[in-house]
């Protein structure tokens, strides 16, 4: 009996061969090996069927992908449930992550068994000036490597024995100062979509990847009631923010789409990255290339405690489960607040 695999299409080129693709919607159109059926085809069609990039060799072929290879364990990765309770965003970068690791050098064609904690240091300090990148991959080799523990294909995690690289900006985003905030407000006045992203973000203190999908029907007696979109699968956030005065003014005197306040020029939703490329030319025309969307994530947490509210407080509107962030966040304006009751002390006490 004859079984057909999903996906699997056969195109005929100009001199009437046979060529075999994996052919799924919304995923890259890739090329099998031939004979249908054969060891080299079933397992290129499996890869491709995880949603794993093929491996090519330096004539363009899909080469074999090797038992045992870093390549094969990837595979099994992306098709776990490990890997597939994870956001779509998540498992994008992660599997971005692997897949250049398995690129660089042939490294996918390796034997993940054989694989120690000085090959991936040896790997890492070739990133040094990349220390984020460099960071990202052993993140994702140690999550690989915890998913080969866990389901018995190895007894060891190489990558979680390797340190990560020290960043060279400790504090991350930049953090929107008032006048940068007061400049951006110059330019985008009440009214134009562009201030109304600023209000979303600075009044409500939460990612591009809530706002973007803020609506009315999410305004209920005077909060903005949601579940956060981060790990909204595996460590759901709810949250219950009221809404100032000053952001629902500005909600009111800006157009708006029917499900989500914020709408590209096709009056449909934005997307996280095509949102992210809009608000950096909004910020460009400001004349603040230092500034993004996350950074103003880090200027409302600061403004919270300035303003003397406690990490708890803060907490509680950023939907953070640990202070650890939030005092990253606020470390600067906490400074400053204890700088200032030291000093005032030490005033008195002079008069």
């Amino acid at each position: 009996m004859r079984v057909r695999l999903k996906y699997v299409v056969e195109d005929v080129d100009r001199h009437g061969n046979i060529r075999l693709y994996y052919r799924r919607k919304g995923s890259t159109k890739v090329r099998l090996p031939g004979p249908l059926g054969s060891p080299a085809f079933l397992a290129a069609y499996k890869a491709a069927d995880s949603g794993a990039p093929p491996a090519k060799a330096d004539d363009g072929k899909v080469k074999v992908i090797k038992a045992g290879s870093v390549r094969w364990l990837c595979v099994q990765y992306f098709q776990s449930a490990m890997f597939n309770e994870l956001d779509a965003r998540t498992q994008y970068v992660r599997r971005g992550l692997l897949e250049r690791f398995c690129q660089n050098k042939d490294d996918g064609d390796k034997p993940y068994r054989l694989i120690l904690p000085r090959h991936l240091r040896q790997r890492r300090d070739e990133m040094m000036d990349r220390p984020e990148a460099a960071n990202g991959m052993l993140k994702a080799l140690r999550q690989l490597f915890k998913f080969a523990v866990r389901y018995d294909h190895h007894d060891d995690n190489p990558a979680a024995k390797v340190e990560y690289l020290k960043n060279k900006n400790p504090d991350g985003f930049h953090s929107w100062t008032l006048e940068e905030i007061a400049r951006y407000e110059a330019r985008h006045p009440i009214g134009t979509k562009a201030r109304l992203a600023l209000a979303l973000m600075l009044y409500s203190g939460q990612r591009r990847s809530d706002i973007i999908s803020f609506g009315r029907q999410h305004i209920r007696d005077g909060r903005l009631i949601f579940t956060q979109h981060k790990n909204r699968n595996s460590k759901p956030v709810r949250l219950e923010i009221p809404v100032i005065e000053e952001l629902q003014k500005i909600i009111e005197a800006s157009p708006c789409g029917d499900l989500t306040f914020l709408v590209t020029e096709f009056n449909r939703p934005f997307t996280s990255n095509g949102f992210g490329n809009w608000f950096r030319k909004r910020c460009d025309e400001a004349g603040l290339t230092d500034c993004s969307a996350h950074g103003l994530r880090k200027a409302a947490a600061s403004r919270l405690a300035e303003l003397g509210c406690s990490e708890f407080e803060i907490m509680a509107v950023t939907g953070h489960s640990t202070s650890k962030e939030v005092t990253r966040y606020t470390k600067a304006a906490s400074q400053k607040k204890r700088a200032d009751s030291a000093m005032k002390r030490l005033s008195a006490e002079q008069k």
